[in-house]
C-alpha cells in the first residue's frame, strides 16, 4: 500500500512494517509479525521489485511484534538489521519487556492477540545478529535514514527519519490506533516501559517538523509533528489516573 512517494506499507492499522523504495534498493523499517512475509513479498512484486533488492531493515525497537521476518532476511539474504544498542539484546531475545498493559478493553484486545497468533506471533524469531546504531547516525541505506532517539517505550525506542522524502516512521514512541482499547487518534502506546520518559521524548519528534507519521500500529497521518505530538499530549492529560 502506498503511503507517500516512495513510502509504502505491509500490513495494517493493527501491525505494519514500512517499505522505503529509491533507485538505489528498499529500505525496511520494522517487520511486523512473521505471517507478514507473504505481504512483504507481494508488495515487492508489485513494485517491481524482489527481496534481493532490500538493503537492510531498520528497527525501531526490539518488541517482538516488530522483529517478524527480520531474522528470515538476515539469515537468508545476509540483509543487515539496525537497532539501538540500547534494544540490542532485546531483538536477540536476551531481554524482555516488563511493561504493563495499562488500560484495555476485552474485546479490542481479544482481536488482537487474535491477530498477532494469526500471523505468527506466538512463533518469535528473534534476531541473531544485529548492527547497533545510535541517536544522530544516518546509515547508508535507500533513503538515508537518520536514528532520532525516543526512549521511553522501550530503553531503545527511535524514530527512523527520511528528511528528503518528508516522513518519519516512528514505532511505538506514539499510536494512532490503540491496539488495547480500540481508540483511534494520536495518543500514547500501549507496553509502554517508562510513560514520563516517552512522553518527555516527543519533543525531539515534534522538531524533525516532518509531514508524514508513520506509526507501528495505527492509521498514517499527514497532519505534521508538531500537531500529532500536540494530540498525544492531549490525550495522555486526559488519562484516568
Amino acid at each position: 500500500m502506498q503511503i507517500a512517494p516512495s513510502v509504502h506499507r505491509v500490513g495494517n492499522d493493527v501491525i505494519a512494517s514500512y517499505l522505503v523504495v529509491g533507485d538505489d534498493g528498499v529500505t525496511v523499517v520494522d517487520a511486523g509479525l512473521g505471517g507478514h512475509w507473504r505481504e512483504f513479498v507481494r508488495e515487492l512484486t508489485r513494485l517491481g521489485r524482489s527481496v534481493d533488492d532490500v538493503k537492510g531493515i531498520v528497527l525501531t525497537h526490539g518488541d517482538t511484534d516488530h522483529l517478524g521476518f527480520a531474522e528470515r532476511l538476515r539469515a537468508e539474504r545476509d540483509v543487515p538489521v539496525h537497532v539501538h544498542a540500547a534494544d540490542a539484546s532485546r531483538a536477540r531475545g536476551e531481554e524482555k519487556a516488563h511493561a504493563s498493559f495499562g488500560p484495555w478493553r476485552p474485546g479490542a484486545t481479544a482481536r488482537f492477540f487474535a491477530y498477532a497468533a494469526m500471523h505468527g506471533g506466538l512463533r518469535t524469531r528473534y534476531v541473531r545478529e544485529v548492527r547497533e546504531v545510535a541517536d544522530g547516525d544516518v546509515l547508508d541505506l535507500p533513503g538515508s535514514p537518520r536514528i532520532v532517539g525516543l526512549p521511553g517505550h522501550s530503553p531503545g525506542s527511535v524514530a527512523v527519519h527520511f528528511p528528503a522524502l518528508d516522513a518519519v516512521m516512528v514505532g511505538d514512541a506514539l499510536t494512532t490506533r490503540h491496539v488495547l482499547t480500540g481508540r483511534t487518534g494520536p495518543q500514547p502506546a500501549p507496553f509502554t516501559d517508562d510513560e514520563a520518559v516517552a512522553l518527555r521524548s516527543l519533543d525531539r519528534l515534534a522538531r524533525l517538523d516532518a509531514r508524514w507519521v508513520l506509526p507501528g500500529h495505527g492509521a498514517p497521518s499527514d497532519a505534521g509533528t508538531t500537531e500529532v505530538v500536540r494530540r498525544v499530549r492531549a490525550a495522555a492529560g486526559a488519562l484516568p489516573r
